[in-house]
C-alpha cells in the first residue's frame, strides 16, 4: 500500500499468516492449530471462516477476533465453525486502523454468492482502485486493501466465477498471498511477482492444505509438496474425499521477486520458505558475515530470537564461541504496567535480561538480524556493557536497511530508518558500539542462493519492483 498518499486508510500496511484446509470434518481445529503455528507473523488479530458445503444453506461461518489465537477460539467458539473447509488468518497491522472491522478472514455476500477472503501481503495500487469505485458509488466497510479485491470481484461484468476473479486480480498490482473461500470451493492464489509465500501441499487423511510457511504443516502432520506458483491460483472443488484441484495461470510469467526479509527475520528457522531452509540461510548469513566483517573478541552473542541462526553461523565460521547472554522473556503480552518510577531502558528490560557470568571481562560480538531505528540496538549494547562487556561489536546479517516496504513487512517511513539518514560510522556513535559490521548485498545474495535475481531486496536498494 502506498504510504506516500494522505488518505487515512492507506496508512495501514500490515504482515499476516494465511492457513487454508480442504476436506476434513474438523477443518476449523486444523486451521485453528496452523494459526499457532503462524502466530510470530500476527499477533493483533485471528480469525477462521469455514464452510459446511452440502449443509442447511451451504453457509459460510466466520469468527474472528482482537487478540493471540489462543484468546480467539474456545473450543465452544471453534464448535460453532462446522464444515469440511476452512481459512484462516492471523494479522499484525503495522498502521492505521487495528479495530476489529480490519481483522480477517473478510466475509460478504454480493452477486456472486457468499465469499471469505484471507490476505497476506499489500496492495501497491488499493489507493487508486478505491478511488475509482468510490467515486462509482462503492461502500466500503474497513480500510484494509484486502476488500478492494472483493469489490472488483462483485463489480465484474463476467459470467462465471473465475472470470470474475481473473478480472479482479489482473487489476491489482503488488503483493498478494490470497485464500479464498466459497461454500463449495478453496482458492490459493500468489500474486505474479511472488512476493510473499504460500506452501501447498496434502493432510495425512487425503485433504488439501495451504499455509503461509511449512512450519504450520509440521504441526497438524501434513505433507508440504511445493509452493503455489506465482501469478496462478489453485483451486480445491468437488467431493471432500476425492478433490479435484486444478491449477490456473492468470498472469503472465514475470521474473520472481520474493521477499529475501522472510528469510532474513519474518519467517521461523523452522520452515522452509521458497523452498528454502530459513534456519539454513541464516546460518549462511552469520558465516558470510564473519568473512566480511571479523571482530577481535572473546565471544559471539545473538540478539535472540531472530539473531540465533546467524550468531551461530558466525561463530562456526570465526572460530569464537557463542554463548547465550542474552536470556528472552517469552512471555511479554502486548501492554504491560510501566513503574512510575522511571526505570532506564525499561521496555527491553521487560523482554531480555543479561547473562552477567557469560558478559563480564569479554570482548562480545553482538549479532542481530537488522538496525532500525537504532534505538532498541542503543539499549541492547548499553545492557551488555552494564553487564561487564569490556567490548561490543555489533554485527547485522543483512545489508543496512534504507528503505521502507511496500509488500507487507513493518518497516517505518524512510525518515525514521536510520541507515537511510546516518553513515555506518555515524549509527556506530550513535548505537554505542565499539564497531559495527553489515552483511553486504551480495552476502545476502549468496546466503539465499539468489542465483537468478529471484529475491526483492527494495529495502536494502531502494528500487522498488513495481510503482509504488
Amino acid at each position: 500500500m502506498n504510504s506516500a498518499t494522505n488518505s487515512p486508510w492507506t496508512k495501514l500496511r500490515e504482515k499476516c499468516g494465511v492457513v487454508g484446509v480442504w476436506g476434513n470434518h474438523e477443518a476449523a481445529n486444523l486451521a485453528y492449530l496452523g494459526l499457532h503455528a503462524l502466530q510470530h507473523r500476527g499477533q493483533e488479530s485471528a480469525g477462521i471462516a469455514a464452510s459446511d458445503a452440502g449443509g442447511a444453506g451451504q453457509a459460510i461461518h466466520l469468527r474472528r477476533g482482537m487478540g493471540l489465537v489462543a484468546d480467539v477460539f474456545s473450543p465452544k467458539a471453534l464448535g460453532r465453525l462446522p464444515g469440511r473447509i476452512a481459512i484462516g488468518h492471523t494479522r499484525y497491522s503495522t498502521a492505521g486502523d487495528s479495530g476489529i472491522g480490519n481483522a480477517q478472514p473478510l466475509m460478504v455476500e454480493c452477486n456472486k454468492g457468499r465469499l471469505a477472503i484471507a490476505h497476506n501481503g499489500n496492495l501497491t495500487n488499493a489507493t487508486a482502485i478505491r478511488g475509482r469505485l468510490e467515486a462509482q458509488g462503492s461502500i466500503f466497510q474497513t480500510t484494509s486493501d484486502t476488500e478492494v479485491i472483493l469489490h472488483l470481484i462483485a463489480q465484474s461484468r463476467a459470467t462465471s466465477f473465475d472470470g470474475a476473479l481473473e478480472e479482479a486480480l489482473n487489476q491489482v498490482e503488488g503483493a498478494y498471498s490470497l485464500l479464498l473461500l466459497t461454500p463449495d470451493s478453496l482458492y490459493a492464489i500468489r500474486d505474479p511477482l511472488g512476493f510473499r509465500p504460500l506452501a501447498q501441499g496434502k493432510l495425512a487423511e487425503g485433504g488439501a492444505f495451504f499455509a503461509s510457511e511449512t512450519c504450520a504443516f509440521d504441526l497438524i502432520g501434513a505433507r508440504f509438496e511445493h509452493e503455489v506458483a506465482a501469478g496462478t491460483w489453485v483451486k480445491v472443488s468437488g467431493e471432500s474425499r476425492a478433490p479435484a484441484i486444478t491449477t490456473h495461470r492468470f498472469a503472465a510469467e514475470r521474473p520472481l521477486r520474493q521477499c529475501a526479509f522472510e528469510h532474513v527475520y519474518f519467517a521461523r528457522p523452522d520452515s522452509l520458505v521458497f523452498e528454502r531452509s530459513v534456519q539454513q540461510s541464516r546460518e549462511q548469513m552469520g558465516r558470510i558475515l564473519a568473512q566480511e566483517a571479523p571482530a577481535d573478541a572473546d565471544i559471539v552473542v545473538p540478539v535472540p530470537d531472530s539473531g540465533v541462526a546467524a550468531a551461530l553461523g558466525y561463530s562456526a565460521e570465526s572460530g569464537l564461541r557463542c554463548r547465550f547472554g542474552l536470556i528472552r522473556n517469552h512471555y511479554v503480552g502486548r501492554t504491560f504496567i510501566e513503574p512510575t518510577q522511571q526505570i532506564r531502558d525499561f521496555g527491553v528490560k521487560l523482554k531480555l535480561n543479561p547473562v552477567r557470568r557469560l558478559l563480564e571481562g569479554q570482548r562480545v560480538v553482538l549479532v542481530d538480524d537488522s538496525i532500525v531505528r537504532g534505538t532498541t540496538s542503543r539499549k541492547i549494547v548499553n545492557m551488555i556493557r552494564e553487564a561487564g562487556a569490556t567490548e561490543v561489536h555489533v554485527r547485522i546479517s543483512c545489508p543496512p536497511t534504507i528503505s521502507p516496504c511496500y509488500y507487507g513487512v513493518d518497516t517505518p517511513s524512510k525518515s525514521e530508518l536510520i541507515a537511510a539518514n546516518q553513515t555506518q560510522e555515524q549509527i556506530r556513535l550513535s548505537i554505542g558500539a565499539d564497531s559495527l559490521g553489515y552483511l553486504s548485498l551480495a552476502g545476502l545474495g549468496r546466503a539465499v542462493e539468489n542465483c537468478n535475481d529471484s529475491f526483492c531486496m527494495a529495502c536494502y536498494t531502494g528500487k522498488y519492483p513495481t510503482p509504488v
